[in-house]
């Protein structure tokens, strides 16, 4: 007999004491399944909903008006709101446990929820955030990870990924986010559906918890192009009817160099998908980056002097670093006093940002206005009233959830220097759809002038179709091949390239060098004189495809691997830029220009 029963035996005597000891036994016995079965069914339920979901409840809509009056616009509708939105009688939980535990119910409902549902639209829950909207991945350590419907090992985006899953997931016809630094277009397009950032101010944000205010707007998600236009018509309050003007799309040509996606896949889609409709202007294509450096002067405060980044690359991370700035300082007034006296339990990348912020000194608070003023003011000048700017929503495809060892500071920084763009202009954007590329969602984004967003809402809805067809035949389609021809003709047009390159006429030789490529592709010395041509225009992307195509014909090309360091530093990709660099210095020791760059991706990664 075990010890405690004999010394339970020697002590009680009494029947009825051995009783009561079974009954506690069995109890306790019964509680423990129970709690094991409630964890089970927990889990399920998490499978069931994808994660989305940190509390479910239903505000139902306001009575429908008798007939005969017209149906109520959102009737029949379902909506999740992410947990930033006050709700009368909950607390707001803002995606921390902290912060839920000490704020008390709110006592009124966020304007933008009564006004869905007053025009027919039924709340289900509260969805999961990042916590205090800090965040692009979507991660919460306290609530877990919505699951990507569209890549369920990758994160979703965030900080609004719980309502981007509720949508991608079918779980609601739409839902609320918000939108400081990317927070609907990142997870719109990491999921595969439409994401819309309205105007900075044309939404009211009574009701909803501040980040930072000179950042922060009410944006919302949908599958459907239809109900994104509906719901965008209740939140903004816009007329019905307006004169149809003419569209004209302006290409970010320096922009799409940034993305890893082949262009006939998002660039090319939108201009053939336009080129199919009516009311469209011939496209334009600039370099937007030039544009911006030469009408925003107060971003060079923000200039890194030791960036040796081309093309004015540069002057998007001086914007990103401004628009961070700004979310500090305004995040540090808000939060500080609650940070610091409640000290919450964050996870580690929140709790850097939320340090950095409180930390952060105010001083320059002024010149990041000065910023977002001419910001808006060269967005103004450049689309007027009928422009839109077309641009590629993220840089890279989703990160895999739970990765604890990632390379994840090229990817916030090639993300942020994109969202930067409508974030501190303050201009409406919606992240639009395009397929797949690689099993990962494509998505481009169009860009309207500051107040323009009944013009851009109309303009997704007139062509979401024609885009989704281009998007299919993007798809059936295959990149041309490459023939051999004759070698003496190809190395006349190689001289040719090299006459129009040393004249500066880099046009020119791009077109000289692709003649003889056509002739001759398997001439190392071809692609590698073409990706130099392509540097000096900007088009990174080339020049680096151009430069692995060199190196997998001749290992042990230096100038491929100098070239293409160049070009993958200048789409913000240090690691790789530090690798081709290595490499050269291997081939040849005493090469300073190798050496040069290698010494100073070093520090910049350090």
């Amino acid at each position: 007999m075990s010890r405690p029963l004999q010394v339970l035996r020697a002590h009680v005597s009494s029947p009825k004491a051995w009783i009561v000891i079974g009954v506690t036994v069995a109890g306790i016995v019964i509680l423990a399944e129970a709690h094991r079965r409630r964890r089970r069914i927990g889990s399920e339920a998490v499978k069931e909903d994808f994660g989305a979901f940190v509390e479910r409840f239903e505000l139902l809509p306001f009575p429908q008006p008798p007939p005969p009056a017209l149906k109520q616009p959102l009737a029949n509708l379902t909506f999740a709101i992410k947990d930033i939105f006050e709700v009368k009688g909950y607390v707001t939980g803002f995606g921390n446990p902290d912060w839920e535990r000490t704020h008390e119910a709110a006592g009124k409902t966020a304007v933008v929820i009564s006004a869905l549902l007053k025009n027919g639209a039924k709340c289900i829950g509260k969805t999961v955030m990042d916590e205090l909207a800090f965040g692009m991945t979507g991660e919460n350590i306290h609530h877990g990870t919505p699951v990507n419907p569209q890549m369920p090992s990758h994160i979703p985006g965030g900080s609004s990924g719980g309502s981007a899953v509720a949508v991608a997931a079918g779980l609601v016809d739409f839902a609320l986010g918000t939108d400081t630094v990317g927070c609907v277009r990142i997870p719109a397009s990491f999921c595969g559906i439409i994401g819309y950032r309205p105007s900075h101010g044309a939404i009211s944000t009574i009701g909803v918890l501040p980040n930072s205010q000179s950042l922060d707007t009410v944006g919302w998600f949908a599958r459907d192009p239809s109900i994104l236009h509906r719901v965008g018509h209740i939140l903004l309050q816009l007329n019905t009817v307006e004169p149809r003007r003419p569209r004209r799309l302006v290409f970010a040509d320096d922009l799409f160099e940034l993305s890893k996606v082949p262009k006939r896949k998002s660039l090319y889609v939108v201009s053939k998908a336009a080129e199919k409709l009516s009311g469209y202007q011939l496209p334009k294509h600039i370099n937007f980056v030039q544009h911006i450096a030469s009408n925003v002067p107060s971003l060079k405060d923000f200039c890194e002097q030791s960036t040796n980044l081309q093309n004015g690359i540069s002057t998007l991370k001086a914007l990103s670093s401004a628009m961070l700035s700004l979310q500090r300082c305004e995040f540090k007034t808000n939060h500080e006093e609650w940070v610091k006296s409640v000290k919450p339990r964050l996870g580690p990348r929140v709790a850097n940002c939320v340090h950095t912020a409180v930390n952060t000194s105010l001083e320059n608070i002024k010149t990041l206005y000065k910023v977002r003023s001419e910001m808006r003011a060269a967005l103004q000048s450049l689309l007027k009233d009928n422009g839109i700017l077309i641009i590629p929503t993220v840089a890279d495809p989703p990160l895999p959830t739970n990765l604890k060892k990632r390379s994840s500071a090229e990817f916030f920084d090639r993300a942020l220097v994109l969202i930067s763009i409508s974030s501190m202009s303050g201009c409406c954007q919606v992240s639009i759809p395009l397929g797949k590329h690689e099993g990962c969602p494509i998505s481009v984004s169009f860009i309207s002038y500051h107040g323009g967003d009944k013009f851009l809402l109309d303009s997704v809805l007139d062509m979401y179709s024609s885009l989704q067809e281009q998007v299919t035949v993007a798809s059936s389609s295959l990149p041309f091949a490459d023939t051999n021809g004759n070698l003496d003709t190809s190395e006349l047009l190689k001289e040719k390239g090299n006459a129009a390159y040393k004249g500066r006429q880099w046009n020119k030789a791009v077109t000289y060098y692709s003649e003889a490529i056509t002739l001759n592709g398997t001439n190392a010395t071809y692609y590698c004189n073409r990706a130099a041509a392509y540097l000096q225009l900007g088009c990174f992307q080339q020049a680096e495809e151009d430069c692995t195509e060199a190196i997998s014909l001749d290992k042990k090309n230096v100038k491929a691997y100098l070239r293409r360091g160049t070009a993958r530093e200048s789409l913000i990709r240090y690691k790789e830029a530090l690798q081709d660099f290595k490499h050269a210095l291997v081939l040849e020791p005493q090469n300073k220009d190798a050496s040069l760059a290698e010494k100073r991706l070093r520090k910049l990664l350090s």
